[in-house]
Parts: structure tokens; sequence; C-alpha cells
């Protein structure tokens, strides 16, 4: 712990505080005592208990995805609320954990718009590679009628979905496109120069332009 407060940049935390996350450690130089760590599985359940952000994303690197239970994978999602720790924790663990399915199909259904998201996640992840038994017209319904109101994690989530679905499903592509055009979710998002808009519909054209040209 006394490693990791010695990295806190007050530049970094103050970009970062834009964002939500509460804290000032270069992810690079983090990244590097994972490196030095390797795999602790319990050393990441000391780190996580502390409840410190910076502690809780080494805890992500150093842990062992396949060995987490359902119900504590469920704990700590719902007790994560910096975006950078609950975005690793579902990219970095859930998605490689053999709980995924069961999770994914619960927090989608979760009243809590957090954890909903989360369950937004995995379901985008199957969309683009593991499509088989998703309803794509029935994610599409709700992506419809819910999108445009939804709190801003969920919004997010739902819009990443709603272009996966146009960018790896043709038959899907023109009505996911439409919903876009129609509920204007993400149009105006300012976006950096060379990289691609969050606005479902340009978004969706601008990776299917890049698939056509390989």
């Amino acid at each position: 712990m006394a490693e990791l407060a010695a990295l806190e940049d007050p530049k970094i935390r103050k970009v970062n505080e834009r964002h939500g996350d509460d804290h000032g450690v270069n992810l690079g130089k983090l990244r590097a005592i994972a490196k030095r760590l390797k795999t602790q599985q319990d050393l990441a359940r000391e780190l996580w208990k502390t409840d410190d952000t910076v502690a809780r994303l080494l805890a992500i690197l150093i842990c062992r995805p396949k060995a987490f239970e359902l119900a504590e994978l469920d704990t700590m999602l719902r007790e994560t609320r910096a975006p950078k720790v609950h975005d690793w924790l579902v990219n970095y663990v859930v998605k490689k954990n053999p709980h995924s399915e069961e999770l994914r199909i619960a927090w989608c259904a979760d009243p809590d718009p957090v954890v909903a998201s989360a369950g937004w996640a995995l379901t985008t992840e199957r969309v683009a590679k593991k499509p088989e038994g998703l309803d794509l017209t029935g994610l599409l319904d709700v992506i419809e009628a819910e999108m445009k109101d939804a709190p801003d994690r969920l919004q997010w989530a739902m819009n990443s979905c709603l272009a996966h679905i146009g960018i790896h499903h043709a038959e899907h592509r023109p009505r996911a496109i439409d919903i876009g055009e129609r509920l204007e979710v993400l149009k105006d998002y300012p976006t950096p120069p060379n990289c691609t808009s969050p606005f479902a519909p340009v978004w969706i054209a601008e990776i299917v332009r890049r698939r056509h040209e390989r």
C-alpha cells in the first residue's frame, strides 16, 4: 500500500476525477508492479478488501479470474463504484470466469443501473463473439425503448451493444442504424481527431468500412 501511495500524481488525479475515478496513479506503472508480483490470488483478495481504488486495480491485475465464485463476483461488482475498477473487473475478470453467463443474465435485469451496465457489457461481448442463442431482435427492442432515458453508464453500455449488433450482424444493421439516428444518443459526444465517434450510426459505418477495405 505504501508503494502504491508513492505513485500518486496530483495531475493524473485531476484528470481522472473528471471521469469519476478517485486515483492519481499512472496505469503503466501499476501494470509494471503487477508484472513483478505475478498471479497471487490471496494477495489480490487482501488488496480488494482495502476498498482503495488503486489497490483494487492491482488486485484485478494479479488475481486468478477463474478462481472467484459467482456470489463473490456479484458482491465485488456491487461494491464497486469507480468506473475504471468497474470496467476492469468486468473485462479482465468476469468475462474470463465460468459464471459469466449466469451473471450476465442476472445483472441485465438488475434495478441498479450500474450493475445493469455490467450485464449489458457482457451481452455486447456475446453479440460480437458468441451470438448463438441471443435474441438480437429482443435486445434491439429493449434498446429502442429504454436507451434514450437510461442513466449515463447504462446508456453507454446499451449504446455499445447497439453498435456491435450493427457491426457484426448485417441482417440487423439497418434497424440498428435507424434506432441510433432516431434516439441521437451520444450524437454530439466530443471525439478527438482520428478516433471513432461513439454515436452508433457513425461507429457502425466506420467499422464496416474498415472491414471492407481489408
